[in-house]
Order: C-alpha cells, then sequence, then structure tokens
C-alpha cells in the first residue's frame, strides 16, 4: 500500500480522536475508507474500532438518533453522508463554501443561536465587532415596515481568530444569538407542508426536519453569510475592490435612476428615490392584501484586478452562479448583458479592447460584466437577482399533509412581504466571498504572485 494511503489512514484514526463534533462521521468515513481499501493495511479493527466508540458513546447516551444511524449504518456496510474533505475545504453536507478563504454556516431560525466560521483569512487584518455589526443591521428583521416584525438585536460575538483587533490566520468564529423565536406560531401546521417553502423536500431527503420556523431552510442562515462576507469585503478594501448592491425592481416597477447616495436613505434599497415612494407603497398594498411580490437585486463590484478565476470548472461566473442561486429566495441570476446577448449580433454585443488612461487594457463597453472565458477582466462585474415573492402568506391555500392528505392552510406570524431591502446585503456578501475566495486562489497562480 502507498505511503500516501497510510497517511489517510493515520489522519482518519487522528481525526475521529480529535473532532469530537463529529466523531461519529469521521468513524463512518474510517469504515468506507477501510472497505475501499479492502483491508490492504492488514488491519482489519479499523471499523470495529470506529463502532465500538460510537457504542461507548450510545451506553452514555441512549436516546441519541444520530449515534443509533451510525450504528446501523457501519454495522450494514453503507456509505455515510458525513465525511470531511480538508482538500477543498468542503462537506457533503453543503454547509461550507470556498475553497481558500472559506466559509461555514451553522444554526437554524429557532434554535438558541446562528452564526459561521470563517477560515483561510490572512492574518493581520484589522477587524472587530463593529465591521460585522455594521453588516448584520442592514440584514436585520424588523428595521421597516417592509421587512419581517420579528424583533431580533442580531448582536455578533467574536469567539476566535482575532486578537488585539486583528485576525490572527486560524479559523473566525462569529455567533448571533435568536431571542425572539415565537415556535408556537407553527404548532398547528408543523405537519402540513407550506406551499413555496422547503417542507417537502427536507422531509424527502431527510425523513425528518425542523419545522419551527423552517430550521437550517430559514433565511436566518444568511447571517452567517453576512458577518463572512463583512470579512471579505475589508480584505477585499486592501486591493481596491468594492461592491454594491440595490433593489433594482419591485414587480413592474424599475429604477429609472441610478444615485447611489440614495440607495442607504429609503428602505427599499432602490437607488431612485421616486420610484421608492411607489415600492414602498406597493408592499404596504401587498401586506394588506395577504400576499407578498418578488422583484430584482443588482449587485456590482468595481476594481476587481484581472485575472481571478479559472478557466474551466471554477469560471469566476460559475462560482457567482452557484454563491447567489445558493441564496434563500434566488430563482434566476444574469451577468452582464445575461439573457440579453440573446437579440444581440456578435458585432453588438463584442467589448472593443481599448488602452485606458492609466495605461492599462480595458473595453469601451461592458456587455461581458466584467468576466471573459471565466476569468475578471478588470471591468466592473455586473450580477442581477431574481427573488420570488417570499411563500409565507397568510392568505389560505390548499395543501396536504405528510401522510398526503389534502388541506387548507393560513401562514401567519411575522414574515417578510419582500425579501428585497434584506436581499442587498446578502447579494453584496455572497460576491465578496466569491471575490475574496478567488483572489487569494490567484496568488497560488503564478511564481511572481
Amino acid at each position: 500500500m502507498s505511503g500516501a494511503s497510510i497517511d489517510t489512514y493515520t489522519w482518519l484514526l487522528a481525526r475521529s480522536d480529535a473532532c469530537p463534533a463529529c466523531g461519529a462521521g469521521l468513524a463512518l468515513s474510517l469504515a468506507s475508507w477501510d472497505r475501499a481499501q479492502g483491508l490492504a493495511l492488514g488491519r482489519p479493527g479499523h471499523s470495529e474500532r470506529a463502532l465500538g466508540q460510537i457504542e461507548r458513546a450510545l451506553r452514555a447516551d441512549p436516546g441519541n438518533a444520530e449515534l443509533q444511524r451510525n450504528s446501523e449504518a457501519i454495522r450494514s456496510g453503507s456509505v455515510s453522508r458525513h465525511s470531511h474533505n480538508e482538500e477543498r475545504g468542503t462537506s457533503m453536507a453543503g454547509n461550507t463554501f470556498g475553497q481558500v478563504f472559506r466559509l461555514t454556516t451553522w444554526g437554524e431560525s429557532h434554535g438558541p443561536a446562528v452564526g459561521c466560521v470563517v477560515d483561510g483569512c490572512p492574518a493581520g487584518l484589522a477587524l472587530g465587532e463593529a465591521d460585522i455589526q455594521r453588516e448584520l443591521d442592514r440584514r436585520r428583521v424588523g428595521q421597516s415596515k417592509v421587512s419581517s416584525a420579528r424583533q431580533e438585536p442580531d448582536r455578533v460575538e467574536i469567539l476566535s481568530g482575532v486578537f488585539e483587533g486583528r485576525t490572527t490566520g486560524t479559523p473566525i468564529a462569529m455567533m448571533v444569538r435568536n431571542t425572539d423565536a415565537k415556535s408556537s406560531h407553527y404548532d398547528t401546521i408543523k405537519d402540513l407542508y407550506r406551499p413555496g417553502h422547503a417542507d417537502y423536500t427536507w422531509d424527502a431527503k431527510y425523513g425528518f426536519r425542523d419545522w419551527r420556523g423552517g430550521g437550517r431552510s430559514s433565511a436566518r442562515e444568511t447571517i452567517g453569510r453576512v458577518a463572512g462576507g463583512a470579512v471579505a469585503k475589508l480584505l477585499l478594501a486592501r486591493y481596491g475592490v468594492s461592491i454594491v448592491a440595490w433593489t433594482a425592481q419591485l414587480g413592474d416597477l424599475k429604477a429609472q435612476v441610478f444615485d447611489e447616495a440614495e440607495i442607504e436613505r429609503n428602505i427599499m434599497r432602490c437607488p431612485d428615490a421616486a420610484v421608492a415612494a411607489q415600492m414602498i407603497e406597493r408592499v404596504d398594498q401587498a401586506r394588506r392584501a395577504l400576499d407578498s411580490l418578488g422583484g430584482v437585486v443588482e449587485v456590482r463590484a468595481r476594481g476587481v484586478p484581472p485575472g481571478l478565476g479559472e478557466p474551466v470548472f471554477d469560471k469566476l461566473q460559475a462560482d457567482i452562479g452557484k454563491a447567489m442561486f445558493s441564496i434563500p429566495a434566488i430563482k434566476g441570476v444574469e451577468m452582464g448583458e445575461g439573457f440579453g446577448v440573446a437579440y444581440l449580433r456578435g458585432s453588438q454585443n463584442n467589448d472593443p479592447f481599448i488602452r485606458r488612461d492609466d495605461g492599462g487594457i480595458g473595453t469601451a463597453s461592458n456587455h461581458h460584466g466584467g468576466i471573459l472565458g471565466g476569468i475578471s477582466t478588470g471591468e466592473e462585474i455586473s450580477v442581477r437577482l431574481a427573488a420570488k415573492p417570499p411563500a409565507s402568506i397568510a392568505q389560505q391555500q390548499q395543501t396536504v399533509d405528510r401522510a398526503g392528505n389534502p388541506s387548507a392552510i393560513e401562514i401567519h406570524g411575522r414574515h417578510d412581504p419582500t425579501v428585497l431591502p434584506r436581499l442587498v446585503p446578502i447579494a453584496e456578501a455572497m460576491l465578496a466571498l466569491v471575490l475574496a475566495d478567488h483572489l487569494l486562489r490567484q496568488r497560488l497562480a503564478r511564481a511572481e504572485l
């Protein structure tokens, strides 16, 4: 057997002891690896050791369903969904984003807290809770009449990775406590599938779900994204990169004027003051009608250096698309001209290259949206996100329960009539996370960097 395989064996054994938070999953990885290697090391006790660890834990906590499932999985020889992947910094459960600059989010809407861990941030970056809080306040519920009435202060606590106001290069753990969850609002509908929500699909996947406010599928998970994005923004700023987003459209109302200073002056975060006033009235009408509205948020990144992105599967627009589609409620993503290119000829869509006043290379127009061949050109990166109307509405709707029996449902409680104003900081955060990751990856691409 190769030395690499022996190293893998040693690493897995060490990690199963060193990581109690997910030791059961790692033990299952041991068992799967054991089978894959055909017991080539001549040590048939790998799986038995993992099983022994789990069963000792079960004796101390006999009601732990997760440990019971893991025990059964090892006995049956099935492969666990839970595994660590150090090379890519991701897990099969899909809670981690990025390769070098990595974000893992955790927590549920009605659990004790939500938060994130940022790994891969270089040491020496000036960072304090106020830097994170500024972004979280823009995402916070209860901030205006066009958002949910849930009142959460969303005060961030930095638990690790920062010392004397600077990052240490180690994982940055951040937490926000949930203080105003009202799970009783869901008691009468916990066995009904809410139209437009992930209730049915989560049951189909896991056979079990946290019905309190949607659990992990709630938009409250995005607190971790915004916190991580705040760190990414600070890193990008050191390289001259800035990001701004705004509400471009609500229903059929579109911003006709772009005044960047106006974005944070109105509760819709629309750059057109006159249209923003119309949007606010339209949202109020929808709320009174027990309904909700969708729309479009646009986000742009300026000062992005040319050369970011990988040429094949990790194209910059591919990672941006994944980032944006991972946001709850997003149903469409466009970059540059987007679907508008279907109406153009090549002579219209091509952007002529020019020499800029500063001596650099640029383009005379920007139909390409700042990315060609999956790699940034140095022009402004533009992305548009189509958000669906929030699914939680108080109108009576038809659905079924978990057994498939027809039922009527009314969803009461505190919900956003539109996601757009709070989507703005989330979109900025996700674009920042992608660019920070690719910026650090680019430093590994060429010897002189």
